[in-house]
């Protein structure tokens, strides 16, 4: 029998004005999240990513000081561990991204793996950080990450997660596939300009590159008083074969659901046996300064 998992990605819009009260806005963007969380469980969603940064603005929009309140440890902090609850209610394995503060006071994009029975299994902590230009100041909110790219052994497969600007790098999407990498998530936060042509090709070829499944996430909708531009939604899922196999709309909050057959990844390598033919003492100029 085919090894089947349904697989949900959630998008979703901020809703309001990004001035509000910070306890008021993140109350109120988690209280939606939970909402679309019991929507994916009522729809057998097995193996769920949210988008990131997504109980708050994309708030690298701007420098202010005000947004630092939105960090939390992880996995001790009262997000991680609500994420947890509601894992092990709808047995559900959870990508849950977070504004991390770690033991010394250092900050990062992370994304915490949940597994199905509640367990937290690790992080992943964003490593590649776009330029510090008007409307995305990550650098001024996060340090690179430090853990490498790890994989998360799950109740449903093996679970990999890239973040946002990670995606346009094929060395750490490489490395994923790698270390035995089933499903690789990247929840984003994007704007409509330069970026979106590569929203329909980047993903789909780190799929093809790997032999894997990809669920890519994006948030919906303008957030003001910044108004960088328009989150353009269209998550989707893409098969081993770069196939998109389910696609959200590009104005809507909205829950993606698709099954993807884990055996497919072993067809798709057995033709394509781009692992076989890697020529790694060849790639030593990919590591250089």
């Amino acid at each position: 029998m085919p090894r089947l998992v349904r697989g949900g990605l959630i998008q979703a819009s901020v809703g309001e004005e990004t001035s509000a009260p910070l306890d008021h806005l993140k109350k109120l963007l988690i209280d939606k999240h939970v909402a679309l969380i019991e929507e994916a469980a009522r729809r057998g969603v097995q193996v769920l990513c949210l988008q990131e940064l997504f109980y708050g603005p994309y708030f690298p929009a701007e420098q202010n000081p005000r947004w630092y309140a939105m960090v939390e440890r992880v996995p001790e902090g009262p997000t991680v561990s609500l994420m947890q609850t509601l894992a092990r209610k709808h047995r559900l394995v959870m990508i849950v991204p977070v504004y991390e503060e770690d033991m010394t006071g250092v900050y990062y994009n992370t994304a915490a793996v949940i597994d199905a029975d509640g367990a937290y299994l690790g992080k992943y902590r964003k490593n590649h950080l776009p330029h510090c230009a008007p409307g995305f100041w990550e650098k001024f909110y996060f340090r690179p990450g430090n853990l490498g790219y790890p994989v998360f052994r799950t109740r449903v497969g093996t679970i990999g997660v890239y973040i946002c600007y990670d995606r346009h790098f094929p060395e750490g999407a490489r490395a994923l596939g790698l270390a035995g990498a089933e499903i690789v998530f990247n929840p984003s936060a994007t704007v409509a300009g330069l970026s979106e042509y590569l929203w329909e090709l980047e993903q789909p070829a780190h799929a093809v590159a790997n032999g894997y499944f990809v669920g890519a996430i994006n948030r919906v909708g303008h957030e003001k008083p910044w108004d960088i531009g328009e989150f353009y939604g269209k998550s989707y899922f893409c098969d081993p074969c770069g196939r998109r196999i389910a696609q959200a709309s590009r104005d809507r909050d909205e829950v993606v659901v698709a099954d993807l057959d884990l055996d497919q990844i072993l067809e798709v390598r057995n033709v394509w046996q781009f692992y076989r033919d890697r020529r790694p003492e060849t790639y030593g100029p990919l590591t250089a300064p």
